[in-house]
């Protein structure tokens, strides 16, 4: 069960630089240092969109943008903390 625990810290992760390398690379689009029309970089944004985009919309519906900067990465950021410390502190321990 352990083995599974550590997987999952790994995924968790990992998840966190998906969504921080989503984040500078959104950036680096809105502020054209990057184009969207090389296909490297297209290739790029759409997976980091299709693996990011199912678990920050349903955020971004319920917390609307604070004049216009979107929050919902952060919020993700927290909540998948959350999860790791949780899982770190009060099943972690208890598992053989």
């Amino acid at each position: 069960m352990r083995a599974l625990l550590y997987v999952l810290f790994i995924v968790l992760h990992f998840y966190i630089w998906v969504l921080v390398i989503r984040v500078i690379m959104s950036w680096l689009i809105a502020f054209s240092v990057v184009n969207t029309r090389n296909q490297l970089v297209a290739s790029v944004w759409g997976f980091l969109l299709a693996i990011t985009e199912p678990l920050l919309a349903p955020i971004r519906r319920r917390v609307p943008s604070f004049n216009g900067v979107d929050l919902s990465p952060f919020i993700l950021f927290l909540l998948i903390i959350l999860v790791w410390k949780v899982l770190d502190l009060y099943v972690y321990p208890y598992v053989f």
